[in-house]
């Protein structure tokens, strides 16, 4: 399985946020610049942020972003869900774990595929926003 550059640079852009918290918005201008990621390009990954409440916007001279509620509140799992759609790693189980698959009933891989995706989801969700700070 292999996660996007949406992932990956929304984690970053989140972690300056994060960095932040309680001191304010930040503008796009500088987490683009510091992270060396294109305003438009976070300007996507923000939409996606935002209509999922993991950040907010403030408008005006001082505006930017914010984190919608603590690090510490932040689970990876909903931060990439929000960036990636449902976390599927194989394409014959969907986000429940339940296997759509026509030979079901004769594959012996099922039970490690769920395994597996469970593992990941359960690691994401243990993981919080907090915990990447450096």
């Amino acid at each position: 399985m292999k996660f996007s550059t949406r992932t990956t640079y929304g984690l970053r852009a989140l972690t300056i946020l994060a960095k932040n918290y309680g001191q304010g918005s930040v503008p796009l201008s500088a987490i683009a610049k510091q992270e060396n990621i294109s305003v438009k390009y976070l300007e996507r990954l923000f939409a996606s942020l935002k209509k999922e409440n993991i950040i907010k916007s403030e408008k005006g001279k001082s505006g930017g972003y914010l984190l919608n509620k603590a690090p510490n509140k932040i689970k990876i799992f909903d931060i990439v869900k929000s960036l990636e759609g449902d976390i599927v790693p194989f394409h014959c189980i969907n986000e429940k774990g339940e296997i759509k698959c026509l030979a079901k009933d004769r594959c012996g891989a099922t039970d490690v595929l769920v395994k597996v995706q469970q593992a990941i989801n359960k690691t994401l969700k243990n993981i919080k926003l907090s915990d990447l700070i450096i």
